[in-house]
């Protein structure tokens, strides 16, 4: 039987490490997320199966952060053309709690990615949406 934490301390962690920091280093920049979106995909069909599940979460946390963000952003223009009859305020509110709810959501599953990295084990879940 093989050891999967022996077969993991093999696998090189510097490209998963790399996205997960361009993903957090998208909160100052805006577009450094798509540059590890790029990383990700572009890794994961050569990476053993410990940083494969780290790609997968990757991308899919990049993926369902952007239609949250885009959900958010579609739904404060609906509220902003709406404010001109006062019904668009509370609209906007919600959208701002969207795209806030999304922003700590993403960095919350950067950083347990990163945890999970650092201990050189696999993401356990890396098609579950909560982190």
């Amino acid at each position: 039987m093989t050891d999967d934490v022996g077969y993991a301390a093999n696998e090189d962690k510097t490209m998963p490490a790399v996205c997960y920091a361009l993903y957090l280093l998208a909160f100052v920049t805006g577009i450094t997320a798509i540059i590890g979106l790029i990383i990700a995909y572009s890794q994961r069909a050569a990476a053993g199966p410990t940083m494969e599940s780290h790609y997968t979460f990757l991308i899919r946390t990049f993926w369902i952060g952007l239609g949250l963000m885009i959900a958010g952003g579609v739904l404060f223009g609906v509220g902003a053309l709406l404010a001109v009859i006062l019904i668009g305020f509370p609209i906007m509110g919600v959208a701002w709690l969207i795209m806030g709810g999304a922003a700590i959501w993403y960095g919350v599953r950067c950083v347990v990615g990163l945890v999970f990295l650092s201990r050189g084990e696999a993401y356990p879940r890396p098609y579950a949406v909560i982190a």
